[in-house]
């Protein structure tokens, strides 16, 4: 098949059954789709769209995201996780602001300098709102081109990436660039699906190398496995007489970096020296259900310890807040931390009330 024909099937499909309503396709501007590309790095569509459409409701333009606090940023994030794409969502648009008067650089190269852009969003970017010739390389288009071609491997290896970057290359077409990136985008994420591809539905079916031998899910080749190691910690939530939770500010750097967090200890004799420095006194402990967060390096198994302590409400300094759940500060948390404080939420209202 040629690059050519490979290309008319592809957007002949897409006129007739892509996806033409997706937020991010009303007003395509180059703020509006890169913010949308970066939310759906290694996160789902319908998981996106109400975050998405917070966030601009928010924050409309790149001068007000440069302008925003990163708390701000951080906590229209909150639940996304992955939250350095958060903070270097924030730093482009400063950069883009004060380097770039507010307007988005028209080549990929210069996209791809921007904090947080790669070879892929950047093409996305501006193959989608400047109709540009670029190609683009996301999880969904990997897999149709691997298993197009029946490209054995996985694509984090170097040859194999390669390999696939050179494909893309050559079968974008010079015109309908947007269309195609987004029907391509599409066929991935309808159609030529991980594990129940709907071969008969694709317009690339009689070429498909991997539908030819019949095993169209064994491409792309898997990540080798490895067991992920286990960690542990202790988390107390510390509770004041209004039912303030007690949340200290990360360093920017390293796990949940920015974000909201109670302390995080490695076993229950850091607990006293905790209590001793912030010169609070603890009255009543529960212990709660243990939590495990799985990150992409490890599992952190989380045991959490509702403590009541005397402290005055609203005293905290610089890097720390007393978190009244009833009237939320917008702060960036944790998504294990958000689920914490979920728990114990009507657990302090029916304390409040008796």
């Amino acid at each position: 098949m040629t690059p050519e024909v490979f290309a008319q099937r592809v957007l002949d499909w897409y006129d007739g059954h892509g996806r033409h309503d997706l937020p991010w396709q009303q007003n395509m501007t180059p703020y509006r789709v890169w913010v949308s590309e970066i939310m759906l790095q290694q996160t789902q569509v319908a998981t996106v769209i109400p975050y998405y459409q917070r966030f601009m409701a928010e924050l409309p333009t790149v001068e007000a995201l440069a302008a925003a606090e990163e708390d701000q940023v951080l906590h229209l994030w909150t639940g996304l996780g992955y939250y350095s794409r958060a903070r270097n969502l924030h730093k482009a648009a400063r950069q883009v602001v004060s380097q770039h008067g507010g307007e988005f650089p028209r080549s990929v190269e210069a996209l791809a300098e921007l904090p947080g852009i790669g070879r892929s969003t950047a093409g996305a970017v501006a193959s989608l709102s400047m109709g540009i010739r670029a190609p683009i390389l996301d999880g969904n288009v990997k897999r149709v081109l691997a298993r197009f071609a029946a490209v054995e491997g996985w694509p984090g290896e170097k040859a194999v990436h390669d390999r696939l970057w050179r494909m893309a290359e050559r079968l974008t077409p010079q015109s309908r660039v947007a269309h195609y990136t987004q029907a391509m985008m599409d066929l991935g994420a309808t159609l030529c699906t991980r594990s129940k591809p709907s071969c008969l539905l694709c317009p690339l079916g009689d070429g498909c190398e991997a539908r030819v031998l019949g095993e169209p899910t064994r491409y792309p080749g898997s990540k080798p496995r490895k067991t992920l190691p286990v960690r542990s910690c202790i988390m107390p939530l510390l509770v004041n007489g209004d039912g303030s939770v007690w949340l200290q500010r990360r360093p920017s750097s390293g796990l949940w970096g920015g974000l909201w967090c109670p302390p995080q200890l490695d076993d229950e004799e850091q607990l006293a020296p905790l209590l001793d420095g912030l010169q609070l006194a603890a009255h009543q402990r529960q212990d709660m259900a243990p939590l495990r967060h799985t990150f992409s390096h490890f599992h952190l198994d989380i045991q959490p310890l509702l403590l009541s302590v005397s402290a005055p409400a609203g005293v905290a300094e610089s890097g720390q807040v007393w978190y009244n759940l009833r009237q939320p500060e917008p702060l960036g948390l944790a998504a294990p931390v958000k689920k914490l404080l979920g728990r114990i939420e009507p657990l302090l209202q029916a304390a409040l009330e008796e």
